[in-house]
């Protein structure tokens, strides 16, 4: 069975554990070594258990705990050839932590397969994941990108767990504090997907065959987690679907998220 424990989620830091046949493997470590511990423990979980952490992208966000978590406990790291040199060049990583560059094939970890996609952010190279289980389950971690290009769709598609960036209301954004350069950014191509944009890309994979979901990176400033799940919910059931019959929808907190089992 697959285990799936968002321990943090949004723009204070994200990581995700995911574990089947008793082992699992981490997607991004993007709060101190200390607090993804805690978490671990919180939820009945080793560190001994992890065989692998793959990182999507070198903001701070993904990465604050990376460097002193994968050395205390000697997992080994995959990210993109871009991703890494920046870690690389930013102090981030150092010879202690064993890191392997991996481009557009499979990897293989104990009781995985981990295929990276290309999203579109303003950062090295990033890569979102779909991480296919023992029990033959495929679960894709698709957040911080600016849009769905036909490639990450056609990527993600069929999976049976989306784990999805919802990060904004596109009217909070616009009427906030934020600078407008920020803004601007925000809603490009290389910015975040929106909630609007997050329930046009759900109906469309419920489609292709997934039926859970989990609501992911949402903003603390311009987004609720009401708003954001109400956005996808009424999207979902105006295309005629059902929801708990045609899908599961939940949204991931900050922290202290329950594990999602399927």
């Amino acid at each position: 069975m697959t285990k799936l424990y968002p321990l943090f989620s949004g723009s204070s830091g994200n990581c995700y554990y995911i574990e089947s046949g008793g082992s699992g493997l981490l997607i991004d470590v993007g709060r101190s070594a200390k607090q993804i511990e805690a978490a671990l423990e919180d939820n009945g979980l080793s560190p001994k258990k992890i065989r692998a952490i793959f990182i999507t992208h070198e903001h701070s966000d993904h990465i604050q705990g990376l460097r002193v978590f994968a050395a205390r406990h000697g997992i080994r790291v995959y990210a993109s050839e871009g991703t890494a040199r920046a870690m690389q060049e930013k102090g981030i990583i150092n010879d202690k932590v064993d890191i392997t560059s991996i481009g557009p094939g499979t990897v293989e970890t104990d009781n995985a397969r981990v295929t990276p996609f290309r999203i579109s952010h303003d950062c090295a190279e990033g890569y979102g994941y779909v991480v296919e289980t023992s029990d033959g389950r495929r679960t894709c971690f698709a957040t911080d990108t600016g849009y769905v290009s036909p490639e990450l769709f056609e990527a993600i598609k069929g999976c049976d767990t989306a784990v999805i960036e919802s990060n904004h209301d596109i009217g909070m954004l616009e009427s906030g504090a934020y600078p407008y350069i920020l803004k601007k950014r925000i809603l490009s191509d290389i910015g975040h997907l929106s909630n609007e944009s997050c329930a046009k890309t759900a109906a469309e994979l419920v489609k292709s065959g997934t039926t859970r979901f989990l609501l992911a990176h949402l903003s603390r400033e311009n987004n609720i987690p009401e708003l954001a799940r109400e956005t996808s919910v009424c999207t979902l059931t105006g295309c005629g679907m059902k929801q708990n019959i045609d899908f599961m929808l939940s949204v991931a907190k900050e922290s202290g998220n329950k594990m999602m089992m399927y």
